[in-house]
């Protein structure tokens, strides 16, 4: 792809089939760095993760040959094969269908690093749901709520 310049970082939303709260601390860790791998192995820049036990957040630039989708579509088989294969859950382990991908501009790649690395203070005093749906907003994306992200089974 001679003389391609891109410049297309995306800001992923992957939450946990039902948000089942499955990412403690030795998970996070190796998802963390397995996916930080995965993102490079795609040929993409690995910017951020971070996230809670039901959902992450990744930041990374896109590689002009893949498309947003593309690259969701992989980094959750890729992710969920190795999740299964380290036996972190009883069954097998699915990410939610569906995605949040939001667009950054190189201007606003500090605030979404500083975002994602402060998840556990966002979450403090505002539950994932209210999160995505301030995301959206912010990002003026039209959403139905039936659509969104399932809440947990109690």
């Amino acid at each position: 792809m001679a003389n391609t310049y891109t410049q297309l970082y995306i800001h992923y939303v992957f939450a946990t089939q039902k948000r089942l709260r499955l990412f403690h601390d030795y998970a996070q860790k190796e998802l963390y760095d397995y996916s930080a791998g995965l993102t490079r192995d795609l040929n993409c820049f690995f910017q951020c993760i971070g996230g809670m036990e039901d959902h992450i957040h990744l930041l990374v630039g896109l590689h002009p040959t893949l498309s947003v989708s593309d690259f969701a579509q992989r980094f959750k088989a890729n992710t969920s094969r190795f999740i299964n294969e380290k036996g972190w859950v009883i069954g097998k382990f699915n990410w939610q269908n569906g995605f949040g991908a939001f667009s950054v501009s190189q201007s606003g790649l500090e605030q979404v690093r500083d975002y994602i690395a402060k998840q556990e203070e966002h979450h403090g005093n505002k539950r994932f749901i209210a999160e995505y749906e301030a995301l959206l907003g912010k990002y003026r994306v039209k959403y139905d709520e039936k659509y969104l992200f399932a809440e947990p089974e109690d």
